[in-house]
Protein backbone atom coordinates (compact mmCIF):
# COMPACT_ATOMS: atom_id res chain seq x y z
CA UNK A 1 0.00 0.00 0.00
CA UNK A 2 0.99 3.80 -0.77
CA UNK A 3 1.48 5.93 2.34
CA UNK A 4 0.50 9.68 2.20
CA UNK A 5 2.40 12.25 4.74
CA UNK A 6 1.61 14.87 2.26
CA UNK A 7 -1.39 17.09 0.52
CA UNK A 8 -2.79 14.25 -1.86
CA UNK A 9 -5.85 15.51 -4.38
CA UNK A 10 -7.83 12.92 -5.66
CA UNK A 11 -9.98 13.42 -8.74
CA UNK A 12 -13.78 12.07 -8.45
CA UNK A 13 -15.46 12.00 -12.59
CA UNK A 14 -19.56 11.28 -11.89
CA UNK A 15 -19.83 10.24 -15.28
CA UNK A 16 -22.47 11.88 -18.09
CA UNK A 17 -23.98 14.94 -16.75
CA UNK A 18 -26.17 17.91 -18.54
CA UNK A 19 -27.76 16.41 -21.87
CA UNK A 20 -25.99 13.20 -21.98
CA UNK A 21 -28.00 11.32 -19.22
CA UNK A 22 -25.97 8.02 -19.38
CA UNK A 23 -28.09 4.69 -19.13
CA UNK A 24 -31.82 4.98 -18.29
CA UNK A 25 -34.31 2.32 -16.94
CA UNK A 26 -36.26 1.58 -14.21
CA UNK A 27 -36.76 5.15 -13.62
CA UNK A 28 -33.28 6.07 -13.08
CA UNK A 29 -31.12 8.06 -14.56
CA UNK A 30 -27.52 7.46 -14.47
CA UNK A 31 -25.91 10.97 -14.08
CA UNK A 32 -28.53 11.94 -11.01
CA UNK A 33 -27.29 8.42 -9.63
CA UNK A 34 -23.28 8.82 -10.25
CA UNK A 35 -23.60 12.43 -8.81
CA UNK A 36 -25.35 11.54 -5.45
CA UNK A 37 -22.72 8.81 -4.99
CA UNK A 38 -19.69 11.05 -6.01
CA UNK A 39 -20.90 14.31 -3.49
CA UNK A 40 -21.00 11.89 -1.06
CA UNK A 41 -17.27 10.55 -1.49
CA UNK A 42 -16.24 14.05 -1.31
CA UNK A 43 -18.12 14.88 2.20
CA UNK A 44 -16.69 11.84 3.79
CA UNK A 45 -13.18 12.71 2.24
CA UNK A 46 -13.57 15.76 4.47
CA UNK A 47 -12.75 13.68 7.56
CA UNK A 48 -9.23 13.16 6.56
CA UNK A 49 -5.69 14.78 7.03
CA UNK A 50 -4.06 16.70 3.86
CA UNK A 51 -6.73 15.35 1.33
CA UNK A 52 -8.31 17.71 -1.49
CA UNK A 53 -10.83 16.26 -3.55
CA UNK A 54 -11.33 18.08 -7.16
CA UNK A 55 -14.97 17.09 -9.24
CA UNK A 56 -15.22 17.09 -12.36
CA UNK A 57 -18.83 18.21 -12.16
CA UNK A 58 -20.91 19.26 -9.33
CA UNK A 59 -24.32 19.92 -10.63
CA UNK A 60 -26.09 18.57 -13.66
CA UNK A 61 -23.81 19.76 -16.50
CA UNK A 62 -22.35 18.60 -19.63
CA UNK A 63 -18.71 17.66 -19.92
CA UNK A 64 -16.42 16.00 -22.55
CA UNK A 65 -14.90 13.21 -21.76
CA UNK A 66 -11.68 15.67 -22.99
CA UNK A 67 -12.83 18.23 -20.64
CA UNK A 68 -12.63 15.75 -17.57
CA UNK A 69 -9.47 14.32 -18.08
CA UNK A 70 -7.71 17.89 -19.30
CA UNK A 71 -8.61 18.53 -15.68
CA UNK A 72 -7.66 16.17 -13.76
CA UNK A 73 -4.05 16.22 -15.70
CA UNK A 74 -3.76 20.22 -15.21
CA UNK A 75 -4.60 19.48 -11.39
CA UNK A 76 -1.84 16.58 -11.43
CA UNK A 77 -4.21 14.48 -9.55
CA UNK A 78 -2.71 12.16 -7.52
CA UNK A 79 -5.67 9.09 -8.47
CA UNK A 80 -8.61 9.29 -10.25
CA UNK A 81 -12.20 7.94 -9.61
CA UNK A 82 -14.50 7.48 -12.37
CA UNK A 83 -18.31 6.96 -11.13
CA UNK A 84 -20.92 4.80 -13.62
CA UNK A 85 -24.26 2.62 -13.43
CA UNK A 86 -24.13 -0.51 -15.69
CA UNK A 87 -26.78 -1.19 -18.40
CA UNK A 88 -27.47 -4.03 -20.41
CA UNK A 89 -30.10 -5.22 -22.86
CA UNK A 90 -30.65 -8.06 -20.48
CA UNK A 91 -32.78 -7.72 -17.58
CA UNK A 92 -30.99 -10.00 -15.44
CA UNK A 93 -27.51 -8.80 -15.62
CA UNK A 94 -26.51 -6.88 -12.50
CA UNK A 95 -23.82 -6.67 -9.85
CA UNK A 96 -20.76 -4.42 -9.63
CA UNK A 97 -17.38 -4.03 -11.64
CA UNK A 98 -14.58 -1.97 -11.72
CA UNK A 99 -11.88 -1.08 -14.64
CA UNK A 100 -8.54 -0.06 -15.24
CA UNK A 101 -7.21 0.33 -18.43
CA UNK A 102 -5.51 -3.13 -20.29
CA UNK A 103 -1.30 -1.42 -20.20
CA UNK A 104 -2.36 -0.06 -16.52
CA UNK A 105 1.16 -0.44 -14.15
CA UNK A 106 1.53 -2.18 -11.02
CA UNK A 107 0.41 0.57 -8.77
CA UNK A 108 -2.90 1.08 -10.47
CA UNK A 109 -3.41 -2.73 -10.75
CA UNK A 110 -2.91 -2.77 -7.03
CA UNK A 111 -5.28 0.39 -6.59
CA UNK A 112 -7.64 -1.57 -8.40
CA UNK A 113 -7.35 -4.46 -6.24
CA UNK A 114 -7.70 -2.70 -2.94
CA UNK A 115 -10.63 -0.28 -3.85
CA UNK A 116 -12.70 -3.37 -5.71
CA UNK A 117 -12.65 -5.34 -2.57
CA UNK A 118 -13.37 -2.30 -0.21
CA UNK A 119 -16.63 -1.44 -2.31
CA UNK A 120 -17.70 -5.19 -2.53
CA UNK A 121 -16.92 -5.33 1.54
CA UNK A 122 -19.12 -2.31 1.78
CA UNK A 123 -22.01 -3.13 0.16
CA UNK A 124 -22.17 -7.10 1.01
CA UNK A 125 -25.48 -8.85 1.06
CA UNK A 126 -26.60 -10.07 -2.32
CA UNK A 127 -24.64 -7.86 -4.51
CA UNK A 128 -23.26 -10.02 -7.49
CA UNK A 129 -19.61 -9.08 -7.49
CA UNK A 130 -18.52 -9.42 -11.84
CA UNK A 131 -14.82 -8.94 -11.59
CA UNK A 132 -11.91 -6.47 -12.06
CA UNK A 133 -11.98 -5.73 -15.59
CA UNK A 134 -9.83 -3.88 -18.09
CA UNK A 135 -11.13 -1.91 -20.64
CA UNK A 136 -9.51 1.02 -23.34
CA UNK A 137 -11.73 3.53 -21.86
CA UNK A 138 -10.88 7.36 -22.06
CA UNK A 139 -11.08 8.24 -18.19
CA UNK A 140 -8.20 5.55 -17.78
CA UNK A 141 -6.51 6.20 -21.04
CA UNK A 142 -5.81 9.84 -21.55
CA UNK A 143 -5.39 10.26 -17.46
CA UNK A 144 -1.86 10.73 -16.24
CA UNK A 145 -2.56 9.21 -12.84
CA UNK A 146 -3.63 6.21 -11.01
CA UNK A 147 -7.57 6.27 -12.73
CA UNK A 148 -10.02 3.58 -11.81
CA UNK A 149 -13.56 3.64 -13.44
CA UNK A 150 -16.14 1.59 -11.15
CA UNK A 151 -19.60 0.06 -12.73
CA UNK A 152 -21.86 0.52 -9.98
CA UNK A 153 -24.97 -2.37 -10.76
CA UNK A 154 -26.65 -1.97 -13.69
CA UNK A 155 -30.35 0.26 -13.51
CA UNK A 156 -31.32 -2.48 -16.27
CA UNK A 157 -32.15 -4.70 -13.56
CA UNK A 158 -34.71 -4.18 -11.23
CA UNK A 159 -33.45 -5.59 -8.22
CA UNK A 160 -30.32 -3.52 -8.95
CA UNK A 161 -32.41 -0.62 -9.87
CA UNK A 162 -34.47 -0.36 -6.39
CA UNK A 163 -31.07 -0.20 -4.51
CA UNK A 164 -29.99 2.70 -6.32
CA UNK A 165 -33.10 4.30 -5.48
CA UNK A 166 -32.31 3.82 -1.60
CA UNK A 167 -30.36 6.72 -0.43
CA UNK A 168 -28.48 4.35 2.32
CA UNK A 169 -27.09 1.83 -0.13
CA UNK A 170 -25.93 4.90 -2.02
CA UNK A 171 -24.16 5.50 1.17
CA UNK A 172 -22.76 2.50 1.37
CA UNK A 173 -21.38 2.63 -2.32
CA UNK A 174 -19.79 5.59 -1.01
CA UNK A 175 -18.13 4.65 1.51
CA UNK A 176 -16.93 1.40 -0.10
CA UNK A 177 -15.05 3.90 -2.63
CA UNK A 178 -13.62 6.11 0.26
CA UNK A 179 -12.00 3.18 2.61
CA UNK A 180 -10.54 1.74 -0.67
CA UNK A 181 -9.13 5.18 -1.35
CA UNK A 182 -8.23 5.37 2.50
CA UNK A 183 -6.66 1.75 2.75
CA UNK A 184 -4.61 2.13 -0.73
CA UNK A 185 -3.41 6.00 -0.07
CA UNK A 186 -3.00 5.47 3.92
CA UNK A 187 -4.94 8.22 4.48
CA UNK A 188 -5.75 9.34 8.18
CA UNK A 189 -8.56 10.33 9.85
CA UNK A 190 -8.80 13.89 11.35
CA UNK A 191 -8.70 13.44 15.30
CA UNK A 192 -11.69 14.87 17.02
CA UNK A 193 -11.20 16.48 20.26
CA UNK A 194 -13.13 14.75 23.26
CA UNK A 195 -16.42 16.76 23.61
CA UNK A 196 -16.63 18.49 26.68
CA UNK A 197 -19.77 19.25 29.23
CA UNK A 198 -18.10 21.39 31.63
CA UNK A 199 -18.58 18.71 34.96
CA UNK A 200 -22.96 19.05 33.90
CA UNK A 201 -24.63 15.63 33.71
CA UNK A 202 -28.36 15.32 31.91
CA UNK A 203 -30.50 13.52 34.45
CA UNK A 204 -33.56 11.26 34.13
CA UNK A 205 -36.81 11.56 36.04
CA UNK A 206 -38.97 8.29 36.76
CA UNK A 207 -42.15 9.84 37.92
CA UNK A 208 -42.96 12.34 41.21
CA UNK A 209 -45.18 11.48 44.30
CA UNK A 210 -47.08 12.73 46.70
CA UNK A 211 -46.78 9.90 49.04
CA UNK A 212 -42.97 9.19 49.99
CA UNK A 213 -43.56 5.74 50.54
CA UNK A 214 -44.49 5.55 47.33
CA UNK A 215 -41.26 7.23 45.71
CA UNK A 216 -39.11 4.82 48.11
CA UNK A 217 -40.98 1.93 46.60
CA UNK A 218 -40.23 3.06 43.31
CA UNK A 219 -36.64 3.48 44.10
CA UNK A 220 -35.83 0.50 45.73
CA UNK A 221 -37.08 -1.41 42.91
CA UNK A 222 -34.55 0.91 40.49
CA UNK A 223 -31.84 -0.19 43.16
CA UNK A 224 -32.15 -3.93 42.56
CA UNK A 225 -32.15 -3.44 38.45
CA UNK A 226 -29.05 -1.77 38.84
CA UNK A 227 -29.86 2.14 39.04
CA UNK A 228 -28.45 4.16 41.40
CA UNK A 229 -31.97 6.71 42.07
CA UNK A 230 -32.30 9.52 44.73
CA UNK A 231 -35.33 11.21 46.46
CA UNK A 232 -35.78 15.00 46.16
CA UNK A 233 -38.89 16.78 48.00
CA UNK A 234 -39.92 19.75 46.44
Amino acid sequence: MERVDKMVLIYIDAGHGGKDGGASSNGIKEKDIVLTICKKIQTKLDDFVGVTVAMSRETDVFLTLDQRTQKANNMDADCLLSVHCNSATSTSAKGFESYRHPTAGDSTIAFQNVLHQEIIKAIDGNIQDRGKKSANYHMLRDSKMKAILTENLFVSNISDANLLKNDSFLDKLAQGHVNGLEKFLGLKRIEKPPQQNDGKLWKVQVGAYEDKQNAEEVAKDLTKLGYRPFIKFE
